[in-house]
């Protein structure tokens, strides 16, 4: 199984919204709040690339109140 990290910035006042909406994603393990210059960080996890294109761009580019993310895929060393 593989993973990626997926920096989330939100429109303003947004934020719970696109949080809980993560979380019914059924590919989305984690979503935290954070500080800073960003607003989310969720982490999915999947089992091939295609999983991993269907989430990220099926589901959560749908998602309403997403204005920016960066995803983060986590490779082994």
């Amino acid at each position: 199984m593989a993973l990626a990290w997926i920096l989330i910035s939100c429109e303003p006042g947004r934020e719970r919204d696109v949080y809980r909406h993560l979380l019914s994603i059924s590919a989305v393990s984690e979503v935290s709040v954070v500080y800073g210059e960003l607003d989310l960080v969720a982490r999915i996890d999947f089992e091939n690339e295609i999983e991993m294109s269907k989430t990220l761009i099926g589901e959560m580019r749908h998602v309403e109140g997403i204005r920016k993310t960066e995803t983060l895929i986590a490779v082994e060393v």
